[in-house]
């Protein structure tokens, strides 16, 4: 078993950390939050008093962080200077693009290996070991990755070169979003033609029109499987992150000058519903704003 740094313990991070301790690795946790590293050490990681502290002797330093600007931050503030020589980096953060270009350019020039592996599953899958990573990185880096990723999450995949992870989240969670826009104002238009939620259900999860937005993560409560819809869009994928994501999209489509009409008006739609002070709110949870015609 390895020794492992893991640096940021929020929602996913903690998680994931606890599930890296339960398959018997050392891991060396740490976070500005002093209840999420409770959390952490009640799963069974050790507290480091800094990054620095947990970074110090790893085989392989995982951080989890909000943005870009925190993960160059950390890395050149912490990671860079205390890593031990031949030591794996995986940033499983959902950044942009260009950043993680940056971070692992920076990495291969001090002899370390470092891979972007953000993740796709959510809160609940991020705590039962389900996640699905997408990895960007050369091949012998993802090679050492993967065993640590695979004990966090159900599907690991080789996306490509540096940077390859974050194009392929950032695509990924574009279509999640638009997909789920058009879900929500489908089944308002099918609720006022006078369809029943359920059967209208069973007639598209069976037909062309199926897609995960609706047959795994319904936004109607007591339809299919439970979902946050049933908890009143409590807890699941926030409105703030899916808009985070979707801002990274548009970002990264401008860069490349990328023609992603639906994209942009699903990152228009999120970001009306978090000026609304849904922000917090599961992002299947757009539904409302739609069914109230402030679309």
């Amino acid at each position: 078993m390895a020794r492992i740094a893991f640096i940021g313990l929020g929602n996913m991070g903690g998680g994931m950390a606890a599930n890296l301790a339960a398959k018997g690795h050392d891991v060396r946790a740490f976070d500005l939050s002093t209840d999420a590293l409770d959390r952490a050490v009640a799963a069974g990681c050790q507290a480091a008093a800094s990054a620095a502290e947990a970074v110090a002797g790893a085989d392989a330093v995982v951080t989890m962080l909000p943005a870009g600007r925190h993960v160059e931050q950390v890395y050149e503030g912490d990671v860079f200077a205390h890593a031990a020589p031949g030591a794996l980096l995986l940033d499983c953060s959902t950044i942009d693009v260009d950043t993680a270009r940056r971070v692992a350019a920076a990495a291969a020039a001090r002899g370390l290996a470092a891979v972007d592996a953000p993740v796709s599953g959510g809160i609940a899958a991020a705590a039962g070991g389900t996640l699905t990573f997408m990895v960007g990185g050369a091949d012998d880096a993802f090679a050492r990755a993967e065993p640590f990723l695979s004990a966090m999450g159900k599907a690991v995949i080789h996306a490509g070169g540096n940077g390859a992870g974050q194009a392929a989240k950032i695509c990924n969670n574009m279509l999640l979003g638009a997909s789920m826009v058009a879900t929500c104002e489908t089944f308002n238009l099918a609720n006022k033609l006078g369809l029943d939620a359920q059967t209208f259900f069973d007639i598209a999860s069976r037909a062309s029109g199926q897609c995960w937005s609706m047959t795994s993560y319904c936004p109607v409560p007591g339809v299919g499987p439970e979902t946050p819809a049933d908890h009143d869009y409590q807890g699941g994928f926030a409105t703030a992150l899916m808009l985070k994501d979707l801002r990274l999209a548009m970002e990264a489509a401008g860069s490349v000058s990328a023609d992603v009409p639906m994209g942009e008006k699903a990152a228009e739609l999120y970001q009306k519903f978090a000026d609304d002070g849904e922000g917090g709110r599961d992002f299947s949870g757009i539904i409302k704003m739609l069914e109230a015609g402030r679309g």
